[in-house]
């Protein structure tokens, strides 16, 4: 039965998709040619063609989005992917769908059909899809959560990794997914560690299968369990229900985790870095752009601290110090010097502390105020770190630190920064390197672009100037 409502919730999709994308196209026809000219800035009107011309590519707009939905799975059951995801893949296939429109109506000879038209189509079919799908997902997750349209599964396994995924399902119930009790080694008092029935053991599969009408079966065994993945698929190989199997990773995962098709084997990538794709080419470009423009308009000022440090003490105006960057790999970063050239003769690799004596006068200033990080813009500017991000340590701190916190070296999975979430914080200078870890973890594992921009504000609203800079 379960079956059959997916059959006509997958029917329902494609009709709205379908209506959506037959109105969208013939309203665009009525916006382009009758809305007033002033509308169209660009657009020179030297005719009206016939609406029959193009109210007669309906058939065909209709037929080739839900082909190319239906090639791209866009209509497959996705319970375990968030709404917004869902909307990215309704939107990528729409993509596809409308170059492909774009290509076929291109090789029609007799007539050209407007360019705005086409524009105006993708812009309004692609918000009307998006908002009445979001509505309907929305609507569906709301029914699932109320108890409509559940899926029953049984969850296979045993230990932490089955009561993970217990506890995880149970605390989405718009996912509709309602395990009906644990298949497992430990037998019936495993009923008090996962507080689900206990329907038997791993021999007992199939025939709890068809005894409690099962539509989905989670397999997620310890690591120390293998060998028993291969026998629970050989009971399940005739079975025509859904298999997930929940690999035993969620132990290292710290960033992340996604599954990758690799010419059909599937490989878990764990603690992959977020900043990948267009974000990547969204975040670089911003950096480069704001770097060139900050340099330029700050050289005025750039040039008088390089003058008053040359004039307040002996010794080079830039200070080269070496530092771990992106992936592990160590670069220079340029800061005015601020502190004697002779600074670490005797005590080595040290942390600058309150009240140090080895700053300059014009360098207490400098760092009280964090106008010493302002040659790190030559840094951003050729790609060696990002206006935002974890702050950059020195190599012989990194080998120290990463023995004593767990997960330190994550914090290389995106390029250093300038600035970064646990600056804006508080977290910076001689403070907790746990919390600052915790900060930068943070911001890696949410990272996006609207974060970024939050954090260069945050950092402008608050100033520069901070009671642990020194």
């Amino acid at each position: 039965m379960l079956k059959r409502y997916q059959h006509t919730f997958g029917h329902i999709f494609r009709l709205t998709d379908a209506t959506v994308v037959v109105g969208a196209w013939l309203a665009s026809y009525w916006v382009r040619f009758h809305v007033p000219p002033a509308f169209h800035v660009l657009a020179v009107t030297k005719g009206f063609p016939e609406f029959a011309t193009y109210a007669a590519l309906a058939p065909l707009v209709a037929v080739l989005w839900m082909t190319v939905f239906t090639l791209l799975h866009v209509y497959e059951s996705k319970r375990l992917l968030a709404p917004l995801s869902e909307l990215g893949v309704v939107l990528k296939a729409h993509a596809v769908a409308l170059m492909t429109f774009v290509a076929v109506t291109f090789m029609f000879e007799e007539y050209h059909y407007s360019r705005l038209v086409i524009i105006y189509f993708g812009a309004l079919s692609a918000v009307a899809m998006l908002a009445l799908r979001f509505t309907l997902l929305v609507t569906l997750r709301a029914l699932r959560k109320r108890g409509f349209h559940l899926r029953h599964a049984i969850a296979v396994g045993e230990g932490a990794a089955i009561r993970d995924l217990i506890r995880r399902l149970e605390a989405f119930p718009e996912l509709g997914l309602s395990v009906a009790g644990v298949i497992t080694r430990e037998g019936p008092n495993s009923e008090r560690n996962y507080n689900k029935p206990y329907l038997g053991g791993f021999e007992d599969l199939p025939e709890v299968i068809r005894t409690h009408r099962i539509d989905e079966v989670l397999i997620a065994l310890p690591s120390s369990q293998g060998r028993e993945m291969d026998r629970l698929l050989e009971l399940l190989k005739d079975e025509t229900i859904d298999v997930r199997i929940v690999p035993d990773v969620h132990r290292f995962v710290t960033l992340g985790c996604d599954i990758e098709d690799f010419d059909g084997l599937p490989v878990v990538r764990i603690n992959g870095s977020p900043v990948i794709g267009g974000g990547a080419f969204a975040k670089r470009a911003t950096d480069a752009v704001l770097s060139a423009v900050a340099l330029i308009v700050l050289s005025p000022l750039l040039a008088l601290i390089a003058l008053l440090v040359k004039l307040t003490s002996p010794g080079p105006v830039l200070y080269r110090q070496e530092r771990m960057g992106l992936d592990g790999r160590s670069f220079s970063m340029l800061k005015f010097r601020s502190m004697r050239v002779d600074a670490e003769q005797r005590s080595g690799a040290v942390w600058c502390s309150a009240g140090d004596a080895r700053r300059t006068k014009f360098g207490t200033l400098l760092r009280r105020t964090s106008l010493d990080e302002l040659p790190q813009l030559w840094n951003v500017l050729r790609g060696e770190m990002s206006l935002v991000g974890p702050r950059p340590e020195r190599p012989v701190f990194v080998d120290e630190f990463r023995k004593q916190i767990p997960h330190y070296m994550l914090r290389h999975k995106v390029r250093a920064g300038i600035t970064g979430w646990a600056q804006v914080n508080g977290w910076r200078g001689n403070t907790s390197l746990d919390r600052r870890i915790e900060c930068d973890l943070f911001y890696i594992r949410n990272w996006s672009y609207a974060l970024d921009l939050k954090i260069l504000t945050m950092t402008l609203w608050k100033g520069f100037i901070d009671k642990n800079a020194y």
